[in-house]
């Protein structure tokens, strides 16, 4: 009968044992859950992200692309992008937007920038309120830089183009180009690698003048077409770059009638090309998707946050296989296209 009634009260015991361990392991488990809680607020699991993308300017159908391609990365990746920038190709203006977002605490930025060297302080100061730094489209100071996104390679974007001046005009006489901006890093990077592959390979090329600057607008580009035409009768070819030079001069010499006289090319869209392509005002059009750099460039910026870093041949949804050199930090995304007279029809931007 003890020995029962010690059992009876040794079991009473450790029941009142396991019931306060129990209610222990429930309290702890309810605070890490909590614990949890809070860290994923404050840590980026719940917490918005929000990545600025900022074209060179707003309003012209290139960047209204790219737009369309960061924004829908954006709501493919459940964050918001704020796609913002200036009204013209200037850089106060950037610089002036982009102390406003640093003050707002944004958590990327992603800069075309229009004077790479003009942005360099205000991105130092992104940099160090914390803000992940990237260039697309153009690059910026690589020091300021935590990745640089470009649609191609530079050398032999600037090649080809040269490649198919001559395939037009001929080997020899003269020809002028017409740029976007005297400042604009990648269109220089572009024309430098161009002019230094004619010096060798195309030495009878003339080339009359120096770049003429068309300020990103396809008017300015047509008036400045037509002011060449009168000062040397003797052209026959324009190189052109940034996207609405190359329309604007089309449509100066397909005004002029002179469409078998001189050969116009350069990078712009196959859907504003279409009409010059179709009476050889202008000859090819050579660009990429517009709206996969703006998607790949959000891409590049949301896993940067996330701690992911990109790789060579890496495959991003929505725009195909990547190429990253070997500092890790600068990525192309594709060779570009040629839009003809016969294929423009059949892309859509």
């Amino acid at each position: 009968m003890r020995f029962s009634v010690k059992i009876f009260i040794l079991g009473g015991y450790m029941k009142r044992i396991l019931t306060v361990l129990g209610v222990l392991m429930i309290g702890s488990v309810l605070f890490a859950m909590g614990a949890n809680e809070q860290t994923s607020s404050s840590g980026g699991g719940k917490k918005d992200i929000t990545i600025v993308v900022m074209p060179k300017l707003v309003g012209i159908p290139y960047f209204n692309a790219s737009e369309k391609g960061a924004v829908q990365a954006g709501k493919d990746l459940g964050i918001t992008v704020n796609y913002t920038g200036p009204t013209t190709a200037d850089a106060a203006d950037q610089v002036r937007m982009l102390e406003d977002l640093i003050t707002k605490g944004v958590d990327a930025i992603c800069v075309a920038p229009n004077n790479a060297q003009a942005l360099t302080p205000v991105l130092m100061k992104a940099k160090r309120a914390g803000i992940l730094v990237l260039d697309w489209d153009t690059p910026a100071d690589p020091s300021v830089v935590d990745y640089s996104v470009h649609q191609i390679d530079d050398k032999q974007f600037g090649e080809h183009n040269w490649d198919l001046l001559v395939k037009y005009m001929g080997t020899s006489g003269d020809y002028a180009i017409l740029t976007g901006g005297l400042s604009a890093a990648n269109l220089n990077s572009w024309l430098d690698y161009g002019l230094a592959y004619a010096k060798t390979k195309y030495p009878n090329l003339h080339l009359v003048t120096d770049r003429v600057p068309t300020d990103e607008k396809q008017q300015l580009a047509y008036q400045k077409t037509l002011d060449l035409i009168k000062a040397y009768p003797n052209l026959k070819g324009l190189v052109c770059v940034s996207t609405p030079a190359p329309i604007g001069a089309a449509q100066a010499v397909q005004e002029k009638g002179m469409q078998n006289k001189i050969a116009v090319v350069g990078s712009a869209l196959p859907t504003d090309s279409g009409p010059y392509l179709e009476d050889g005002s202008l000859k090819t059009a050579t660009l990429w998707d517009p709206s996969k750099l703006g998607y790949l460039t959000v891409c590049i910026a949301y896993n940067a946050l996330k701690g992911q870093k990109p790789t060579d041949g890496m495959d991003v949804p929505n725009v195909g296989k990547i190429t990253v050199l070997s500092d890790g930090r600068t990525i192309i995304m594709g060779p570009p296209s040629d839009f003809l007279k016969e294929n423009y029809k059949n892309f859509a931007f």
